[in-house]
């Protein structure tokens, strides 16, 4: 029943995550903002990294069936889609460290695991974007770059804003609503007693 629960949950955030994928945050040719990894880092730094992968790689699946795939070649769409997408599940690799910070009120310490979580996650998936930035799309580089500087410019770019802003959010939600990070129904952390 546990298991089910966090597959729900995983689900609905994976289609939430899609949803706000689809409002329009892109500049130019390259650069955006991914609004979905603010629901998919919350969710890994809730229930951890197996359940985020699971998550975020069903997020990459979405956007097949809604035809919102940019298509190069089928190695590109695996690199780009469901595997991109699945390592953003890495945030949940924090998720004890958030856990346990925010159990003990150190919200300093939930703060600093919260953005070395998305970092991670962030980072991650947009490793795979920078690849096949390189590899795929380099024959589209704008201004005549190198595909190399291009696509991590371009995928740096929109990475970093993206862990900016799910950061900001992620630490927000952490102060106003602690509780989102810790499941009633997860294996809860004990307050550490300081002697």
């Amino acid at each position: 029943m546990h298991k089910t629960r966090i597959m729900i949950e995983g689900t609905i955030v994976a289609a939430l995550a899609f949803m706000l994928s689809l409002i329009p945050t892109t500049i130019g040719s390259s650069f955006t903002v991914s609004l979905g990894m603010i629901p998919m880092t919350l969710f890994a730094l809730r229930r951890g990294v197996k359940p985020a992968l699971l998550s975020a790689f069903i997020w990459g699946i979405l956007h097949f069936p809604a035809g919102d795939v940019y298509f190069l070649s089928v190695i590109q769409v695996l690199i780009e889609y469901p595997i991109a997408f699945t390592f953003a599940g890495f945030a949940g690799l924090y998720a004890k460290k958030v856990q346990q910070a925010l159990v003990d009120e150190d919200l300093r310490g939930a703060r600093k695991n919260i953005i070395y979580g998305t970092i991670m996650g962030t980072g991650a998936r947009f490793f795979w974007h920078f690849i096949a930035g390189v590899v795929f799309w380099g024959s589209y580089a704008l201004w005549g770059l190198n595909p190399w500087i291009f696509s991590l410019i371009m995928n740096g770019v929109s990475g970093l804003a993206t862990a900016v802003v799910t950061a900001i959010v992620a630490v927000i939600v952490a102060e106003k609503v602690p509780q989102l990070f810790l499941p009633k129904d997860g294996n809860l952390i004990q307050k550490q007693s300081h002697q």
